[in-house]
């Protein structure tokens, strides 16, 4: 008999990251374990081959944005990752984890109170979805979505202090929840995530 599935480890750029990527896992169905990381980009990729060979023996998924790094996603993939371990999945957002945000349209416009067709319709294409989100946050009619998630005048932020625990809200809150199933038919690269998490299943296999 089978035991119990094995969490999946996490290595991920910063806490919004994380919060979205359990999302992802809870709505497939899979367990997360630890959660590594949360330093930035630069740390993540310098520590990649180490964790590349811990996925020797259980799995994990990584997750990192492609920013302007690469052209594309694959591109990315094969400098970063030559020879993925059988439990390593390194996923890549297009071209930040917030053009998955962006790709439930209804739920984000609703969220912030604001027109969904304010919001793009292709956020895997927009340059820079995190300022996207923050411009969207700068329209909302709610005060205190504009205090938390709009960085301060001249405070030289991208975003402001309360951005993290907002994205936290939109993700797990009980109301106007994000739906991954939605924005994964608009957001190629969450849909490709998606998709590779099941494959992370063949991991399981503990007789």
């Amino acid at each position: 008999m089978n035991q119990a599935p094995l969490p999946i480890s996490l290595l991920v750029e910063g806490v919004t990251d994380e919060v979205v990527v359990m999302g992802i896992l809870e709505h497939v169905g899979l367990a997360c374990g630890r959660v590594y990381g949360r330093k930035g980009k630069r740390y993540v990729l310098q520590r990649l081959p180490a964790y590349n060979q811990a996925a020797r023996f259980s799995p994990w998924l990584v997750v990192v944005d492609l920013n302007h790094d690469a052209v594309c996603a694959p591109e990315f993939v094969r400098a970063n990752l030559p020879s993925p371990a059988a439990c390593m999945h390194l996923r890549v957002a297009v071209r930040a984890l917030e053009a998955w945000l962006l790709a439930d349209a209804e739920r984000l416009a609703t969220f912030l109170g604001i027109s969904a067709a304010t919001i793009p319709l292709h956020p895997d294409a927009q340059p820079d979805p995190k300022a996207t989100l923050v411009q969207l946050a700068a329209r909302s009619p709610r005060r205190l979505i504009r205090e938390d998630m709009v960085p301060r005048q001249g405070s030289g932020a991208r975003v402001g202090p309360g951005y993290v625990g907002r994205i936290q809200e939109f993700v797990t809150g009980t109301q106007h929840r994000w739906r991954p199933e939605v924005a994964a038919s608009r957001s190629d690269s969450l849909r490709r995530c998606i998709a590779a998490l099941d494959t992370l299943r063949a991991c399981f296999d503990r007789d």
